[in-house]
Formats: structure tokens, C-alpha cells, sequence
């Protein structure tokens, strides 16, 4: 019998170094990975936003503004913990190019990827836009270009543009009607033809079917039953008095009485520091004067309150044809059916102010 011999050949050994040290490289290589994986999650995911006590921070980015504004706008308001980090997530990002304006708000423990993916996309925060007890369209333009970005001034020059507040409806004097004092939602970027034209829409929203009704059953227009509340305004900011204080002007107009609005008189004389209207401002030569002139002005005297126009739309059912302002200065009025009684009321009350020594 052959005997069998194999054939089988054994392999050569592993190269024993070169396995150690490519374990050795991977496992360098998982540190070094793991390491910039980590970076990378930090400088993209972790916080990177303080606030003060904890509270959102609100900042205006204004139209122009580019990614070095930007940084200066956050910087000095403290918020960045590591701003090297916010700069080289921004720069990935690409946000140097495409910074946008707005109104932002900042909360607290923000991340890069948040703050980045907010300026980038513009996605700004609507601001709450207020206002009340405004005199003039001078004085409300000065209110809004606090609280947005356009200037008072390009307000003010839009809403003294005949042909343009023409086409809402207005003119110059009967245009501070339009406006009506409440607390409204805007961006802040908005411009101020936009802004006429939301409040044009909120006019006519407010001036719906049911007011336009009411102001007709008193022979009144809506910028009518403005301009009266405007008045009313003026005389008291007791919100429970105004429905008699209407009834007393309405009274008035039904009989073709003067107004005689003391307010009309510190109207048309421009002078806003006066508490005691004497015999001979009464005779100033204003449309604005009822003392004067017969109806009502041309226009407001002032912005009126919701709360004075829906005064005019429901007036107190009374007789009153006077009133005149109680001699305990608590704002409140006294009212009269016949002028006998009001020229007691009213002697009363001058007695009051002299003995203040309140002599205008």
C-alpha cells in the first residue's frame, strides 16, 4: 500500500506589528472622529445663549444691516456664551450673506443651529403695537416709529399726502378718525403704507353693520360720531360719564345749540397746558372753536377711545343741556336742565380753581 503523502501546504504567519498597529489606528482614529464629532455637536447643539433672569431678548436687525452689524447688535446685549462659535457655524451657514431684518427674539439656551437657521430664514418675531390717548397724527407717528422701524417722519409725510389719504376716504382733518386705539400685531419691519393700510382695514372692520347703523339713527357719520367722541374725550376720562356727556352734546346739535366745548378752544388754540379756559380765549377765530361755530369741527380734537365712540353710538337717554366739571376735582361732572343751574355749578367750580390759585 502507497503510502499518502499530503499536500497541504500551512499559510505564513500574520505580519503580527503591522495588525497591532493598524488596531492601534483605528482606535486613534475613533478618538479623533469621536472627538470632532463631539466638537461639532457642541458648537452646533449645545447652548449657546444666556439671558437675563432666564427671559427672552428681544432684538431690532434694521433693513441694510449685514453680518458684522449683526454680531454687534448681539454682542452688546450679552447673550452669546461663545461667540467664536457662533461665527464659525454662521460661516458654514453661509448667514455673512444672507442676513436679514427683523424683529427677533431671543430665548434662553438657544443653540447655534437655531440662531443661524433664524436670522438666515428671517424668521422674525411680530411685535404688539399700541396706541392710546394720542392728540394728533404728529404725536401718533412719533408712537409707531417707536415701536417699528420706519421713522415718524415718513408717517407723518404719508399721512399728510391729500391725494393719497383721499383715496381712504379722508382728508387732513378728518384723517386721525381713521386710526382707532387698540393693540395691534406687526412686524416690524412694516412700512408705513402698509401699516395706513392695516389700519384702514381695522376701520373698516370696526366700523361694521351694527355701529354704522347706530351712528345713522343718530343722523351722524362714522367720522362724525369720531370727531364728537373726540370732544367727550377731552372733557373726561370717567368711562361710566361719557354716555351722559354724549347726551348732553347730542342734545345740544338736535336743538342747532353751540357745542361750546372747552376742549375745542385748547384745540384751537394749540396750547395744551391750559386747565382754565377765560372769556377771551373763547373768542378765538378757529372752525375748531365751539363757541363760535355752530356743529360740530372739521375734525377730531384728538385719537378718540373705543370707549368714547361707542359713548356717541349709545348715549345716557337725559335732558341735560350743560354740564360743568365738580368742584371736588375728582374728574366727575355735574349736569343741568336749565342755564340757571349750570351758571350755579359753574360758579362753584371757578370758586374752586381760585382758590387754587389756577388762573389758566
Amino acid at each position: 500500500m502507497a503510502q499518502y503523502i499530503s499536500r497541504y501546504t500551512p499559510s505564513k504567519k500574520p505580519n503580527r506589528p503591522f495588525v497591532k498597529f493598524f488596531r492601534r489606528f483605528l482606535v486613534v482614529l475613533i478618538i479623533i472622529l469621536s472627538g470632532i464629532g463631539y466638537y461639532l455637536y457642541t458648537v452646533i447643539y449645545e447652548p449657546n445663549v444666556w439671558t437675563p433672569e432666564g427671559k427672552p431678548v428681544g432684538v431690532n436687525v434694521p433693513t441694510g444691516s449685514d453680518f458684522k452689524d449683526l454680531k454687534g447688535i448681539l454682542y452688546s446685549k450679552g447673550i452669546i456664551i461663545h461667540r467664536k462659535n457662533f461665527v464659525w457655524w454662521a460661516e458654514q451657514k453661509k448667514l455673512p450673506s444672507l442676513v436679514k431684518p427683523g424683529h427677533y427674539l431671543i430665548r434662553p439656551k438657544m443653540n447655534n443651529k437655531e440662531l443661524v437657521e433664524m436670522f438666515r430664514s428671517g424668521r422674525q418675531t411680530p411685535v404688539d403695537l399700541t396706541f392710546n390717548n394720542v392728540r394728533d397724527i404728529y404725536q401718533l407717528a412719533g408712537i409707531i416709529g417707536r415701536q417699528i422701524e420706519p421713522d415718524s417722519l415718513a408717517l407723518v409725510k404719508l399721512l399728510s399726502d391729500s391725494s393719497y389719504i383721499a383715496k381712504l376716504g379722508f382728508n387732513k382733518s378728518t384723517i386721525p378718525s381713521m386710526f382707532i386705539p387698540n393693540t395691534y400685531e406687526f412686524f416690524w419691519t412694516i412700512t408705513p403704507a402698509a401699516f395706513v393700510d392695516r389700519m384702514h382695514k381695522e376701520y373698516e372692520k370696526f366700523w361694521n353693520k351694527q355701529r354704522r347703523d347706530q351712528a345713522d339713527t343718530l343722523g351722524l357719520t362714522p367720522e362724525k360720531v369720531s370727531i364728537l367722541a373726540s370732544i367727550i374725550d377731552k372733557e373726561t376720562n370717567k368711562v361710566d360719564e361719557m354716555p351722559v356727556i354724549a347726551s348732553v352734546y347730542l342734545n345740544r346739535l338736535d336743538k342747532g345749540w353751540r357745542l361750546q366745548a372747552d376742549p375745542t378752544v385748547v384745540f384751537a388754540l394749540g396750547d395744551y397746558s391750559i386747565r382754565r379756559v377765560l372769556n377771551a380765549q373763547k373768542r378765538v377765530n378757529s372752525p375748531y372753536n365751539t363757541y363760535r361755530h355752530r356743529g360740530l369741527p372739521p375734525g377730531p380734537i384728538c385719537i378718540p377711545s373705543i370707549a368714547s365712540i361707542e359713548a356717541v353710538l349709545n348715549p345716557a337717554k337725559t335732558k341735560f343741556l350743560y354740564f360743568c366739571a365738580k368742584d371736588d376735582f375728582s374728574g366727575y361732572h355735574v349736569f343741568a336742565n336749565t342755564n340757571r343751574q349750570q351758571e350755579l355749578n359753574a360758579e362753584k367750580y371757578q370758586q374752586a380753581l381760585d382758590s387754587l390759585k389756577i388762573f389758566r
